[in-house]
């Protein structure tokens, strides 16, 4: 399978909106938590404006991850990292980070954070992130997640 890479586009907007939905779903979520996030993994034509939405995809999106700036361009944060449940541990995730990576040095970022789905937690430790703290859900009151971060 060959797997390539691109920016995403507007139009591409309802499909990394399913593509995230399903990858939450499959880690055993059920409706009524799946609906608490809804909003937060719904992707729009402004986000993919607004950042830098990456699409693996061969034939189809197989998976995307978004990287923002914070404001001082010093730092970068993962916002989407999702990979098509049928497609995990595949080596699409590693794709997708190189590219982050390759764009986040471009920036001359120092560092990059994210807050992580916990089931997530392995993947992103495997990449070299260390959990350094919590931060509550934007989407599940009284829930927290591992914030997490790497130096670059």
């Amino acid at each position: 399978m060959s797997v390539t890479l691109r920016r995403a586009r507007s139009q591409d907007a309802e499909t990394l909106t399913d593509l995230s939905i399903r990858s939450k779903r499959s880690n055993g979520y059920d409706d009524a938590f799946m609906a608490a996030c809804r909003a937060e993994l719904t992707v729009s034509e402004a986000d993919i404006a607004h950042a830098e939405y990456w699409i693996a995809e061969s034939g189809a999106v197989l998976g995307c991850a978004c990287l923002l700036a914070d404001p001082d361009g010093r730092a970068g944060v993962i916002h989407a990292f999702f990979i098509d449940p049928d497609r995990q541990r595949q080596g699409i995730g590693r794709l997708l980070w190189q590219k982050l990576l390759e764009r986040a040095r471009a920036k001359g970022m120092v560092e990059l954070r994210l807050d992580a789905d916990p089931n997530a937690v392995p993947f992103y430790q495997a990449l070299g992130f260390e959990t350094v703290g919590e931060c509550p859900s934007g989407s599940i009151a009284g829930r927290t997640l591992p914030h997490m971060m790497i130096a670059l």
